[in-house]
C-alpha cells in the first residue's frame, strides 16, 4: 500500500506544479489590468465582477477565468450586449471606432426630478441631461451597472447606477435604489432632442411587493 500511497503523493505534487507554472505562465502573459471583470477589494483578495466570486490571489483568479462558469457568464455578456446594441448603439460604436479621440469637456448639466404616479402609486425619476457640445450624429447612451461593478465606491447591494455617455463629455452615474424597474413601454421612457441637445430618461419603480397580487383594471380600462 505504501508503494501506491507514494506514486499517488508523486503525481499529486507533479499536477500541483504544472498548475503552478501554468499560472506563472498566465500572470507574465495576460494583463489583469485590462480585465474588465477583475477587482481588487479592500480586504485584500480579488473578486470577479461578473460571477461574483472571490479569490485569495490572482493565479486563483486566472484559473476560475479559464473554467465553465465563467466562460459561459462571458457568453451570456455578449449575447445581450449583441442584443442591446442591435440598435443605434452599434453604429454609433462603429462611428466611435473610426473617430480620432477627442479631449473631453467635463460633464454635462443635468436636472433629476422624484414624482409619483397617482393611480399606481409607483415612485420613478425623470433625468433632464444636456449636451450643447455632444458630437454631430451622435447620440446619448445608458445602461443601467450593478453595485458590484463599480470600483468608485463600496460596494451596496441596496444601490445600483445608472451611466449615460455621450462623446465627448465625461460620463456621469446617477445611484439610485436596487429596486425592479418597470419596463413596460408607458414607464420605461428615454428621448433625444435633437434641436435642444437634451436627454430624457425616465424610470418608474416596480411597486413593492406586499405578498398581495394587485387589483385587476376597471373594465374598459
Amino acid at each position: 500500500g505504501k508503494t501506491g500511497s507514494g506514486r499517488m503523493s508523486s503525481e499529486s505534487q507533479e499536477n500541483q506544479q504544472r498548475r503552478e507554472r501554468l499560472r506563472k505562465l498566465a500572470l507574465e502573459t495576460i494583463d489583469l489590468n485590462k480585465d474588465p471583470y477583475f477587482m481588487r477589494n479592500h480586504l485584500g483578495t480579488y473578486e470577479c465582477k461578473l460571477c461574483l466570486t472571490i479569490h485569495t490571489n490572482e493565479g486563483n483568479y486566472l484559473a476560475h477565468t479559464q473554467g465553465k462558469r465563467h466562460q459561459q457568464n462571458i457568453a451570456r455578456r455578449l449575447a445581450k450586449d449583441a442584443f442591446e446594441g442591435a440598435g443605434p448603439q452599434a453604429a454609433n460604436a462603429v462611428n466611435k471606432a473610426n473617430r480620432p479621440k477627442t479631449a473631453k469637456v467635463g460633464r454635462p448639466g443635468y436636472r433629476v426630478t422624484k414624482q409619483m404616479d397617482p393611480e399606481t402609486k409607483q415612485h420613478s425619476l425623470l433625468f433632464l441631461i444636456d449636451y450643447p457640445e455632444i458630437e454631430e450624429g451622435l447620440q446619448p447612451r445608458h445602461r443601467f451597472m450593478s453595485a458590484y461593478e463599480q470600483r468608485v465606491e463600496p460596494a451596496d447591494r441596496n444601490y445600483q447606477y445608472i451611466i449615460v455617455a455621450a462623446e465627448p463629455y465625461e460620463n456621469i452615474a446617477f445611484k439610485v435604489p436596487n429596486r425592479e424597474i418597470d419596463t413596460a413601454a408607458a414607464k420605461f421612457f428615454t428621448n433625444w432632442d435633437r434641436e435642444n441637445l437634451t436627454f430624457t430618461l425616465q424610470i418608474h419603480f416596480k411597486p413593492k411587493s406586499d405578498g398581495m397580487a394587485p387589483p385587476p383594471p376597471p373594465p374598459g380600462a
